[in-house]
């Protein structure tokens, strides 16, 4: 469909926009050591600015080097000997006419000392965040001071290197949030206590930036519509806010909502609904003249398009979109909604950011990675030579999409007759959904690219030697872990009871592994039997992301399910699970009519040997079928061996 609406050109301040898609502020941790912004993270922000956002603003960016590091490699502003490399990325931005913003950011009480140099986290008042754990210490009013001018000196750090404007960072939680809102700014001097004093320190950043910069640098404020803590910002305030903010003459606000101590309303899993919180901005902008910005858990165009007929904002924010897709506007502006490899919301990109890495995303495998694996990097040296890809599930479709991307024929080979393999499965527990869009999107990828699917065709040797394959991708997942203990013949797998295979019998069902697979299928049957989740860690939900682990064990409970950790299974009973406590030893029955598991996957590897003997070096294992681990895993290692492959 045509999104009249989402494609209009639009203003901020003196600034003209494209379009109404702003790639909203997300930390990447692409920038160099130095704070400058390198090949890595230019060539980032350019394959969005190409993939049609109309404005672009950076991640959050360090103003203050002593207390204010919020992530590693973190952009910065705090000396001008960033200024040549951050008129690069400007100019990198500038050549597909996308705007580019720098947001000015200090963490305040929501960073670790350990970023600091182990020096104490300042914040507005002693109000300790609750996620991060540390008692931060109050600032003095001088140091309040000085930081209003390290905010101003970014912002004519900014506008020497040519960006188009500065965004204020003023919203979830961080130090200009924390003198915001009341939940944080228990203060007694003139930056505390009445809401004029509350307001005083973005004020005179506002002022200082506008004295140093002119009256034609666009400014930008990024706010919370909503703390979701008691004593904090709440609808009716965030609008007072953004009236007064606009009375001191900003260009634009940008609406978000949430701070670390109110857990996922800032970042929002897949169990939120896109447009979950369009009334925020929607309040906002019916208050105020100036543009709104609002970020509302967009997926989809089509939704982005409704929320501007709605008049809910001025432009919307699709954020994590452009990280599962960098041309997620490009296409939709082609009309190929389609082929858009939508987020999922599995909050895989910040588990990746907080174990301290550069930006990941399970859907794509080239995010962080532009500059060394960018589609312009595939040599395109398959000639029409054929390869033969063996599994149709996430790993072998990459594979194949990959391969035919430098001129290879694909041949895909899959057994069953429908592409996805155990994604198809993935897709059915609660809020799982855009795992199945993925699968479509997928097999419109290839249709796109021109692979040979094969469906109901087991990739056997012989057959794949008739194609005239000089190599084979075997990409044929893994099967259900199943040990070898006492009475196991009586338990069923996750896959089989997902995939209608086997039936749960009874009343009470014990999930045996804590797992991603595990916690999805107990919420799955949580409303209609009486379930146990059993693991023998000592914690559940492995890699997830600790919202994720929140959730799924949360639905699971308030059922009045149960989940047990350190809980080791030995055997299977007629009617029980024998589990062994992993510190006191302890044996222990718990009643189960149906017992299932979830304890990991193992290789499926078919007719091995045959391949080795027929292709010898030419064979490349991808997915599960290789090492078994989660999406991400299985498109990362398609993605790469098919980047890299090369007859031997």
């Amino acid at each position: 469909m045509a999104y009249t609406k989402l494609f209009e050109p639009g203003r901020i301040g003196n600034l003209d926009i494209r379009n109404r898609i702003v790639m909203t502020a997300m930390g990447c941790s692409l920038a160099e050591s130095t704070g400058e912004a390198g090949a890595r993270m230019i060539k980032y922000y350019a394959d969005r600015a190409r993939g049609g956002a109309g404005l672009i603003i950076t991640e959050i960016t360090r103003v203050d080097d002593e207390t204010g590091v919020g992530t590693p490699n973190q952009l910065s502003v705090t000396n001008t000997h960033v200024i040549s490399q951050l008129h690069r990325l400007v100019e990198a931005v500038h050549a597909f006419d996308t705007k580019l913003f720098v947001q000015l950011h200090h963490p305040g009480n929501q960073t670790p000392s350990r970023l600091i140099g182990g020096k104490q986290p300042v914040s507005a008042s002693d109000v300790t965040c609750m996620v991060i754990g540390e008692k931060p210490r109050p600032l003095e009013t001088e140091e309040v001071e000085a930081m209003v001018k390290k905010f101003v000196t970014g912002a004519v750090i900014a506008q020497k290197a040519g960006v188009d404007g500065v965004e204020i960072h003023a919203a979830h939680g961080y130090l200009v949030s924390q003198f915001l809102s009341a939940y944080t700014n228990k203060r007694e001097d003139k930056y505390g206590g009445s809401f004029e004093g509350r307001m005083r320190f973005i004020t005179e950043i506002i002022m200082g930036i506008r004295a140093y910069c002119g009256p034609r640098f666009p400014i930008s404020v990024r706010m919370n519509g909503n703390d979701y803590l008691p004593g904090g910002i709440d609808d009716e305030e965030s609008v007072k806010i953004a009236q007064y903010l606009e009375k001191l003459g900003i260009d634009c606000i940008n609406v978000s909502c949430g701070m670390y101590d109110s857990g996922s309303t800032i970042i929002e899993p897949s169990y939120y609904a896109e447009g979950w919180k369009k009334h925020l901005g929607a309040n906002i902008r019916k208050a105020v003249s100036i543009p709104v910005i609002a970020v509302d858990n967009i997926k989809h165009p089509a939704v982005a398009e409704q929320l501007l007929e709605e008049g809910c904002s001025d432009f919307v924010g699709i954020a994590r979109g452009f990280l599962a897709d960098a041309d997620w506007g490009l296409k939709a502006k082609q009309g190929k909604d389609d082929l858009i490899r939508k987020c999922l919301g599995c909050m895989e990109c910040f588990r990746i950011l907080n174990d301290g890495l550069p930006l990941g995303c399970t859907l794509n495998p080239v995010l962080g990675r532009e500059f060394e694996y960018g589609e312009e990097k595939l040599v395109k040296n398959g000639c029409g030579r054929t390869v033969a890809v063996i599994g149709g599930g996430p790993a072998g479709m990459q594979a194949a999409l990959t391969l035919a991307k430098r001129d290879f024929k694909v041949v895909l080979f899959e057994k069953e007759d429908k592409l996805g393999g155990t994604v198809n499965l993935a897709a059915i527990p609660p809020c799982k959904g855009m795992l199945a869009e993925f699968v479509q999107t997928q097999i419109r990828e290839l249709e796109e690219a021109g692979v040979e699917v094969r469906l109901g065709t087991p990739g056997t040797p012989e057959a794949v030697k008739e194609t005239g394959a000089e190599a084979v991708f075997l990409a044929t997942g893994g099967k259900a872990a199943v040990p070898g203990l006492p009475g196991i013949e009586r338990a069923v797998t996750a896959e089989d009871v997902l995939a209608g295979r086997a039936a749960i019998e009874g009343k009470n069902v014990v999930v045996v592994g804590g797992g991603v697979t595990g916690l999805e299928t107990a919420e799955t049957y949580a409303p209609d039997y009486n379930v146990t989740v059993v693991e023998m860690l000592d914690k559940v939900g492995g890699n997830l992301y600790p919202s994720v682990t929140m959730h799924l064990v949360s639905e699971i409970k308030k059922t009045g399910g149960d989940v047990l950790t350190g809980k080791a299974l030995t055997a299977v009973t007629d009617n029980a699970v024998v589990v062994k406590d992993t510190k006191t030893e302890e044996i222990t029955e718990i009643p189960a009519d149906t017992v299932i598991l979830a304890m990991g996957v193992r290789p499926v590897r078919p007719e091995l040997e045959g391949f080795r003997e027929a292709f010898g070096d030419n064979l490349i294992l991808v997915g599960d079928a290789d090492r078994t681990g989660q999406i991400y895993d299985a498109l990362h290692t398609a993605y790469d061996r098919a980047f890299v492959y090369s007859a031997r």
